[in-house]
């Protein structure tokens, strides 16, 4: 058994600044952060646009309370606001913090933090670093682990969260994990336990995320008992390159590009809720424009895609300011932006469900309790400041203020804590057996087939437009492809050493267990906000479903209830906070 006093699961923005925020203020504690591939190849790397902060370099009369007035507006208000105001007016003291960690950030010729427009900002409050904005901030901050000396177990698998519920005393004390490398299974025991473990777009099969956006974390909370919340609510990005779905950047929109359909038009123009933001709508409005235009037959060329353009730009600044949405184009598909646009449709990429926290970062059940040793932050968190629907350059924030917040938090909890007691033999033995009864199935659906169907059924049943018919008949094809997963699996390979076919049958657990998870929640909820849009319950219903949602494992199946949203703004400014219509 390893023993630390602080376990941080997942190796990206948010378990990184966890670590260094940890390392700085409590050098004698004992952190662990064990990470499924290295932190540098975590899917914060590939973040682009930027990280929204009222600093006002560009806008003098930006403030806090705009930002978190734009945050709650354009998550429909289902965003909890107590947590949008510690988002909001955390911002530009982050930024900064991570300045003088070593991120260099684009300037404007004046020396100040350069600063542009994004989609539902009502400001030009985002800061970057060109259009690479995630890799500048995880370089500088795995930097620190090396230079804090973090111990960093790379290419390990959590495999399960050690939970005992003793009469109601109900406590996180450890991981057990499986080391992709030597094939080893161990058990690591901690003070507490943080998940940082990105988000789950891989359930889908066109999107933005990385390979290993697999849900794990969220997996491993729900198979505990724990909810997962809000997890109807996923993000597709208007922009993805067609057909390959990785994603250019809302920065391109924000520099000034054009939406384009085959008319010539630049549609967003043709639609109410985004007249006056046009290219620069938020995400969710953005992208149902572009389905609508591709299902009525204005794709270009009638197919299933639109153009972003801009050629108008010139080279010079597409050059300067979005290098690498010109890198993409022209690697991915030949297309020099610079002369031609840019084949895109939307493209799933965010998850603002996930594991429930309270402002604190402590996981809380479906009692609004927090759970004694765990913590969660970033994508796979859901504290809620993103609601139904997030703003672009709000993720990398909550990334880093939340993450700073949980290295404090934990910091403080683990101080005066005792090491939990633990036996480690049980966990072995059963994680063990795990591997093992994968490895020995003998079926006929390999791996690759099966998440294959999974990715194309959540797509087809879950994806931008649902209806109670759809999302029924997905959850009972959902159901068949659990029994093959348990009872027909085949597996080529059936060493546990460096066995990617093992770990990717694992990741499929978690895929299955959180795409079951999002159907039942989006069945449940018979509204449409934000990212969530029923086709047979068109408008929002503040009177019935202004609410947090949750979805929990009882019995092998999906349950839902709920919890009440907070609205602690409306006290500071009741016009902009109360729920309204949203309009742009």
């Amino acid at each position: 058994m390893i023993d630390h006093d602080v376990l941080i699961v997942g190796g990206g923005l948010a378990g990184s600044r966890a670590a260094v925020e940890i390392a700085q203020n409590y050098p004698k504690l004992s952190v662990g952060l064990i990470s499924k591939v290295h932190p540098i190849r975590s899917h914060s790397v590939a973040a682009q646009g930027g990280m929204a902060a009222a600093l006002g370099n560009l806008d003098s009369d930006d403030n806090w309370l705009s930002h978190a007035f734009d945050t709650v507006k354009g998550s429909d208000y289902l965003a909890d606001q107590n947590a949008v105001e510690i988002l909001t007016k955390s911002a530009p003291e982050v930024i900064i913090d991570l300045e003088h960690q070593g991120v260099l950030f684009s300037r404007f010729e004046d020396g100040h933090i350069a600063q542009r427009a994004f989609g539902g900002h009502s400001h030009r409050r985002v800061c970057y670093a060109a259009d690479k904005t995630g890799h500048a901030i995880l370089h500088e901050l795995v930097s620190g682990l090396i230079r804090y000396g973090t111990k960093v177990y790379e290419e390990w698998y959590v495999m399960e969260l050690i939970y005992e519920d003793q009469s109601r005393n109900e406590e996180v004390k450890g991981l057990v994990a499986y080391c992709l490398e030597t094939g080893e299974v161990e058990v690591f025991r901690a003070k507490a336990v943080l998940f940082a473990t990105g988000g789950y777009g891989r359930a889908f099969n066109t999107t933005s995320n990385d390979f290993a956006s697999t849900g794990d974390g969220l997996c491993l909370t729900a198979i505990a008992g724990l909810p997962l919340q809000d997890m109807e609510f996923v993000q597709f990005h208007p922009t993805g390159l067609y057909p390959v779905g990785v994603l250019i950047s809302e920065a391109v929109r924000g520099e000034g590009a054009y939406l384009i359909n085959d008319l010539g038009d630049r549609f967003m123009g043709n639609y109410d809720l985004s007249k006056n933001k046009m290219e620069l709508s938020p995400r969710d409005i953005t992208s149902r424009n572009i389905a609508q235009e591709i299902r009525e037959g204005r794709g270009i060329n009638g197919g299933a895609f639109v153009h972003l353009d801009v050629r108008h730009l010139g080279k010079q600044k597409i050059m300067s300011r979005i290098p690498f949405a010109r890198e993409e184009g022209m690697r991915m598909l030949g297309i020099d932006c610079v002369d031609a646009p840019l084949p895109v449709r939307p493209t799933v990429h965010y998850s603002m469900g996930g594991i429930p926290t309270n402002i604190d970062c402590q996981v809380i059940n479906s009692d609004s309790i927090p759970i004694s040793g765990f913590f969660a932050a970033g994508e796979c968190a859901c504290v809620s400041v993103h609601g139904a629907n997030r703003l672009g350059a709000n993720s990398l924030l909550e990334c880093v203020v939340f993450g700073k917040r949980s290295g404090e938090k934990i910091g403080e909890y683990v101080s005066d804590r005792p090491m939990p007691k633990l036996n480690p033999e049980p966990y072995k033995t059963q994680a063990q057996a795990k591997l093992q009864s994968v490895l020995n199935q003998n079926g006929s659906t390999s791996i690759y087939t099966l998440r294959t169907q999974l990715q194309d059924l959540m797509t087809e049943h879950c994806g931008i437009y649902r209806d109670h018919e759809s999302l029924t008949i997905g959850l009972g094809k959902l159901q068949i492809l659990k029994k093959i997963y348990a009872q027909d699996l085949k597996l080529g390979d059936r060493s546990q050493i460096f066995n990617m076919e093992l770990t990717a049958a694992l990741e499929l657990k978690s895929l299955i267990t959180v795409g079951e998870i999002i159907m039942a929640s989006a069945l449940a909820r018979k509204e449409s906000r934000g990212a969530h849009s029923r086709s047979d319950y068109t408008d929002r219903d503040d009177q019935n479903f202004l609410k947090h949602s949750l979805g929990y494992i009882q019995n092998h199946q999906v349950q839902t209830s709920d919890r009440p949203v907070d609205m602690s703004l409306i006290k500071l400014d009741s016009d902009r906070f109360t729920p309204q219509e949203r309009k742009y």
